[in-house]
């Protein structure tokens, strides 16, 4: 257990919680990329989401045992944005005059930042932000096909 802000502690069962509801969320956008065929699909997803979870987790509550350390949870999160439009950006290829994967890289830059929300217990902003990525993934397409027919 850890010790948070407000005196609370942090017990395995929210940790792993935390956790498994990244895993799940990045599954749900996943899928819907796998379902697309996209480079990126479900495992891609899901393991970008968790180790966002964890790195999160490690950020905020991993050194707190280490009392010569300074703990400050947003330099973590900062190079997970950064290492992560690193992966993004292996993704993005220039076909001709066309370019592919922006979008794909765009998915996994979200499922960072949905298991990075998850890790940090912001379960609603959580679940928000995968409902409206699966809808700027799903819908939007289906907009667009019918605007370029």
């Amino acid at each position: 257990m850890r010790l948070l802000a407000d005196g609370q502690t942090l017990g395995w069962g929210e940790t792993l919680l935390r956790v498994a509801v990244a895993g799940g969320l990045g599954a749900a956008i996943g899928l819907e990329r796998e379902l697309d065929e996209k480079a990126a699909g479900l495992r891609t997803h899901i393991v970008v989401s968790l180790g966002s979870a964890l790195f999160t987790l490690i950020g905020a509550y991993g050194f707190s045992e280490f009392p010569r350390t300074s703990v400050d949870p947003s330099r973590i999160a900062a190079q997970i944005v950064t290492g992560i439009g690193f992966l993004g950006a292996g993704a993005i290829l220039r076909d001709g005059g066309d370019i592919r994967g922006l979008t794909t890289a765009a998915s996994v830059w979200t499922v960072a930042a949905i298991g990075m929300a998850c890790g940090a217990g912001l379960y609603v902003v959580a679940v928000g932000g995968t409902v409206l990525a699966i809808f700027a993934l799903e819908a939007m397409d289906r907009i667009e096909h019918r605007i370029r027919r």
